[in-house]
This record gives structure tokens, sequence and C-alpha cells, in this order.
């Protein structure tokens, strides 16, 4: 056999290998990623669908409807993390779905820049309300202290950003003094 020959072999097996994997639908799937465009800068967060499914699918309703457009981070916590989602600019409370399911017992930990549903404390409260963590919180993990906060992506862009929302100056709930402003958050 020719070189020539054997190249165009090769050639037409590997399209023929790549045809019939996407034709049998196997694609290989990308985690959903969403742009958070605040009034300090963006973030991009990447989600985890795969450890915690009825978060993400939570979170994403929210996105779709572009609930947390005009929303705050009203809580704000320097060393610990930041918190938004479920208060407007003027400082009401935003309606909800209905609590979802915990999953944090889901591998993922609260690491820097990890981000997580908030609660209260009933394990199966979480709304639409999330935080970023903007240190390693072990303490929230699951089986720590209790049944943990459910960890569903990390921050792949932008952390320059949350580092600066964190060091905003805050009153004594924690509430930052100028209202930080989610804009908008949506799919990529």
């Amino acid at each position: 056999m020719n070189k020539r020959f054997l190249i165009i072999l090769i050639i037409a097996l590997i399209a023929i290998i790549i045809i019939g994997y996407k034709m049998t639908g196997n694609v290989i799937k990308q985690n959903p990623q969403v742009l958070i465009k605040t009034s300090m800068g963006d973030i991009t967060l990447e989600l985890y669908p795969d450890k915690a499914p009825i978060t993400v699918k939570n979170f994403l309703i929210y996105v779709d409807e572009k609930a947390y457009d005009g929303t705050i981070f009203h809580r704000v916590i320097s060393n610990f993390m930041i918190q938004g989602g479920g208060f407007g600019t003027d400082g009401k409370e935003k309606a909800t779905r209905d609590p979802i399911k915990l999953e944090s017992n889901n591998g993922l930990k609260n690491e820097k820049y990890t981000v997580a549903m908030a609660r209260t404390n009933m394990p199966d409260s979480a709304t639409n309300q999330f935080f970023i963590n903007v240190n390693n919180n072990d303490f929230l993990n699951y089986g720590v202290r209790d049944e943990g906060y459910a960890v569903f992506g990390k921050v792949i862009k932008g952390q320059d950003v949350v580092d600066k929302i964190a060091k905003v100056q805050t009153d004594s709930s924690d509430k930052p003094l100028k209202n930080v402003v989610i804009e908008s958050i949506r799919r990529v």
C-alpha cells in the first residue's frame, strides 16, 4: 500500500467514527455557564448539573425568567461570602418558587469561588437566593455541623469582581451601604 492511500484511509475512518458518534446522539456536553452582570463588573459561573441537578435546574429557571434582574447582593461578609438574588434595589424581597430539596451531599465543597444556594435553618428550604464563597468555608459542607449548603457551580471568570464586592462597606446587618446590583444573569 502506498502512503497516500493509507493517509486517505485513516482520514476516512476518523470521519466515519465522528459522524457515527454524532448520529447516535452521543454529543459531548459542556456544563452550562451563566454571566452575572453586576454594577461592579461581570462574573461567569460554570454550573454542575451532574452533581446538583435539582439545584441547577431551579437556578436556571430563575435565570430564564429574568427573576434575578435588578436584584442586589444584600449580604456581604468579607472573608466569608457574598449573597444575593432575593431582594430588589428597593430592599423588598422578591417572589419565589417552591423550595427545593437540598443537594449538599454531592461531593462538592464550599471552597473559595464556589456558588451555593442559601437556605433557612430547614434543610429543604432553598429558593432563589445564592451565595459565592470568598473563602474556603468547610463548616458549610455536608456533615460538618449539619446538612450543609448545596454547592452547584464555580466562578470561572470575574474572581476579581467577587473580591471587590466582598470588600464593600456594609452596615451592622452586613448589607452594603451602596447597592451592588445584579443587573442581569443570562446563559452563555
